[in-house]
């Protein structure tokens, strides 16, 4: 296959998911920050343990630091840097896109306008990723979900590049179910919606999702948390959009919209020892996207005139955990439940 493709942050999904690229036959770089795992890659290959199997490929991979020596162009470049890194990255890589190149984001948070504004929305392509992985070794990742069991959303910015989301979702069904949609944004504020009660709150006791979620009244402040984002999505002038696949979600009633969006992602997509890839950022020293996902919520309500406290609790907390000021751990939920009254 023609089609250059450069995976532009390779750890626990980029690896996953570039290496389905790899083996359906495409020309995949792996772009990488993490020296070990770049050297890994280099000497051994790629590791991937899907529930079922085990998958060692070989793979080009290269430093962050080595962009510069490239001579070639990318036809699809796949971000899956952290969002906070995501302005730096697209700019890093934007010389070493093709004239009629995309960027495909698929990341959590609301990543495409900082995309658009750097390739601008004709070569942008937004995303929602619902998959499951880790990695704690260079050279290997955990991919809980296999492809089968692993769903995305495309979707352009413009008429343009709406136009080619199904060359690109030709390319990812390779790792998943893709759906491509005309309103990605709506669909990405419900990714973040579900992400606002599960990424942060479970971390911050320190559990992974499906323990988290059983500590007495946790449910509820997850829940709680999800209402405040999907209120503010709505009020921005998105819509209740159906995500992971699911055309049964509520779309007249936040309340039962929210409840289900969580079930599908503890039912669908988590095992019993899944963490959060923030849970996964703390265990590794690493600041978090807490600002990205929660926080915005939490600004966005601020410019409409209102407040969300679920959001804004969460936000507090995890910036004393990672100030070093508190520990992630179980007894955290006594600082959450009770604290905010809705």
């Amino acid at each position: 296959m023609d089609k250059k493709i450069a995976v532009l942050g390779s750890g626990a999904q980029g690896s996953g998911i570039g290496v389905d690229f790899v083996r359906a036959g495409y020309d995949v770089t792996f772009i990488e920050q993490w020296p070990a795992h770049v050297e890994a890659m280099r000497a051994h290959g790629l590791r991937v343990n899907l529930p079922d199997e085990s998958t060692l490929t070989p793979v080009r991979a290269m430093h962050l630091c080595e962009v510069a020596t490239l001579r070639e162009k990318f036809d699809m470049v796949f971000t899956l840097v952290k969002a906070y890194d995501t302005r730096w990255s697209v700019e890093l890589i934007k010389p070493y896109l093709a004239d009629d190149g995309l960027v495909i984001g698929l990341q959590n948070g609301m990543t495409i306008d900082v995309v658009a504004d750097v390739v601008g929305p004709h070569r942008t392509i937004g995303s929602v990723i619902e998959m499951a992985s880790n990695m704690y070794e260079p050279g290997i990742t955990n991919r809980q979900n296999a492809p089968k069991d692993s769903w995305f959303a495309l979707g352009g910015l413009d008429a343009a590049s709406q136009a080619r989301a199904e060359e690109v979702a030709a390319v990812l069904r390779h790792s998943g179910t893709v759906q491509v949609t005309d309103d990605i944004r709506s669909s990405k504020w419900m990714k973040l919606v579900v992400n606002a009660g599960e990424l942060v709150p479970s971390a911050i006791l320190n559990l992974p999702l499906s323990e988290a979620v059983r500590v007495p009244g946790m449910h509820e402040f997850m829940l709680e948390a999800c209402r405040e984002a999907v209120l503010t999505a709505v009020a921005l002038g998105n819509r209740m959009v159906p995500i992971f696949g699911n055309d049964g979600l509520e779309l007249s009633d936040p309340d039962r919209f929210v409840t289900q969006l969580l079930d599908a992602v503890l039912t669908q997509f988590s095992r019993p020892d899944t963490r959060t890839t923030v849970l996964q950022d703390w265990d590794k020293k690493r600041h978090s996207e807490v600002d990205e996902v929660n926080g915005l919520v939490v600004d966005e309500q601020a410019r409409l005139g209102g407040s969300a406290p679920f959001n804004a609790l969460t936000v507090e907390l995890a910036h004393r955990i990672e100030r070093g000021e508190l520990d992630a751990k179980p007894e955290n939920v006594d600082l959450m439940v009770g604290a905010v009254v809705r």
